[in-house]
């Protein structure tokens, strides 16, 4: 359950959240809302032994010393040393969301088995006695976690585990070797096995919460991640403290965009708590703001330019009729074409889906090395309204032209001019086969950014993603994968 920080961060301060800001207030500079839900925080139970099993094993257990006066036998010493787990199962996990309050773990049927090495000694009248003994520990423990979250340090949401309870049912202190008098097992059992009872649940309670921070980082550095690309990213600070409820935990992101100097602004976000469900596990609420404002980034940053070359141009036109200057470009050895848009797109989003209007340049010419060189130019208005999905690990967008309009044509051969200029003939060129070769570019580019993130080795499970005016929701369900937890705690422990 400690996953459950999915895309938590902070910033209202310096070093905490503004927790005395109004949330209607703080939901007007939202641009990215996340949501888990009771569902995805009982799927996410399931990850929650191995985190206990990591925590057991990566403890370190000091050594520890006590001295007692024992009637008839005087002062008693002894040191445990070199104290660590060898053995190591747990029955169940259990996880309730507190209103406004913590995310309750329990872990029931720990059972645990510590070795070390007793030294012991005592002083008597009559006797003067040290001596070493390897011990094994035996133990039955129920644990209870309550973590609280919290605006940590270098803004970010952390997790504090402090409410942390061992319940030890039992503690079986056994020296090794059948030389030992029995009194010796008793004594240590009885005073022993308090100083250890105090130090395993110290070292266990913080282990756990050194490890609900580390997930923690890493999730939200995952997050930022997801909406990174080079010099462009997306500040996911949130706007005020993160809401638990009995249903669900939620964060509201600022969205800002992170590029050059460039600073954008939520305004006015139309976001508010009942556009969200708890009927999925999962919900990304995104203001058309934050899609805009990484449409000019992308822009500015002149990644809106396409170039197609050769075989791979042919091969475009191979079904479709070409005339004119078209022939001939074509019927060259290396034809080139180069798409790029003049300004930055304008995005909005309705309930048909994503409108995108774009004025984009379009030149298709002969090899610029050929000494006869020719070269067809146009500008294109288009509108096109943007459905997405997404299945079989890979985005997909179905645009459909709302407008097109031809614009500015030019060519190299001016006989050839007037035949060019029927803007038909260009606008089905536009629509049959540059905004579908434009797409499919989008497509693999986005999917190919998303799975270096690692978004292809989840589960994820009938996503929906549902635009409004001015916002897009998109929720799923989602299976955790085991083997990434694993691997994780390996490289970070």
């Amino acid at each position: 359950m400690l996953l459950c920080l999915t895309l938590l961060s902070l910033v209202c301060g310096l070093l905490a959240c503004d927790t005395e800001t109004d949330a209607t207030d703080s939901f007007k500079s939202t641009g990215i809302v996340c949501r888990i839900t009771r569902p995805a925080a009982l799927v996410l139970n399931e990850q929650t032994t191995q985190v206990i099993q990591a925590a057991f094993k990566h403890a370190k257990y000091p050594d520890m010393k006590g001295e007692k006066s024992v009637m008839f036998i005087g002062k008693v010493s002894y040191g445990l040393n070199n104290l660590e787990i060898f053995n190591l199962s747990i029955g169940k996990s259990e996880v309730d969301l507190i209103q406004d309050s913590v995310i309750k773990v329990d872990i029931h049927n720990v059972r645990a088995s510590f070795k070390g090495t007793l030294y012991y000694g005592y002083r008597g009248w009559l006797v003067n006695v040290s001596h070493s003994v390897d011990f094994e520990i035996e133990s039955h423990i129920d644990l209870q976690v309550n973590t609280r979250l919290y605006c940590g340090e270098a803004n970010r949401v952390a997790a504090d585990t402090s409410d942390c309870y061992l319940t030890f049912h039992q503690l079986l202190l056994h020296l090794q070797g059948d030389k030992q008098p029995s009194w010796i097992k008793r004594l240590f059992t009885d005073f022993v096995s308090y100083t250890v009872r105090l130090v395993i649940k110290s070292q266990i309670c913080k282990e756990i919460n050194n490890l609900a921070n580390i997930l923690a980082e890493f999730i939200q550095q995952r997050a930022g991640l997801f909406l990174s690309s080079g010099d462009i990213g997306v500040d996911i600070s949130v706007t005020n403290s993160p809401v638990l409820t009995a249903d669900h935990i939620e964060s509201h992101h600022k969205g800002l965009l992170l590029y050059k100097n460039v600073t954008s602004v939520i305004e006015e976000s139309v976001f508010s708590p009942d556009l969200l469900t708890e009927s999925r596990m999962l919900y990304f609420w995104i203001s058309d703001q934050v899609l805009r404002s990484l449409v000019m980034a992308a822009y500015d940053d002149q990644r809106l330019v396409q170039l197609i070359m050769g075989q791979e141009l042919k091969d475009l036109f191979r079904n479709h009729h070409t005339r004119g200057i078209l022939q001939k470009i074509f019927s060259s050895e290396d034809p080139e074409a180069k798409l790029w848009s003049l300004t930055t797109p304008q995005l909005s989003v309705s309930p048909l889906g994503t409108i995108v209007r774009t004025l984009t340049a379009v030149e298709i010419r002969t090899n610029s090395s050929q000494p006869e060189a020719h070269r067809l130019y146009f500008e294109t208005d288009i509108e096109v309204i943007v459905q997405a999905s997404y299945s079989s690990k890979k985005l997909f967008l179905d645009a459909k032209p709302a407008q097109i309009t031809i614009q500015n044509l030019s060519t190299s051969n001016r006989d050839q001019q007037g035949e060019d200029e029927d803007m038909d003939y260009f606008k089905e060129l536009v629509q049959k086969i540059g905004i579908p070769k434009v797409v499919s570019y989008l497509e693999n580019g986005l999917t190919e950014l998303m799975n270096r993130n690692g978004l292809h080795l989840f589960e994820i499970i009938n996503p929906q993603v549902i635009t409004e005016k001015g916002y897009v929701i998109i929720q799923l369900d989602f299976g955790f994968p085991h083997h990434l937890l694993v691997d994780f705690l390996k490289r970070a422990l």
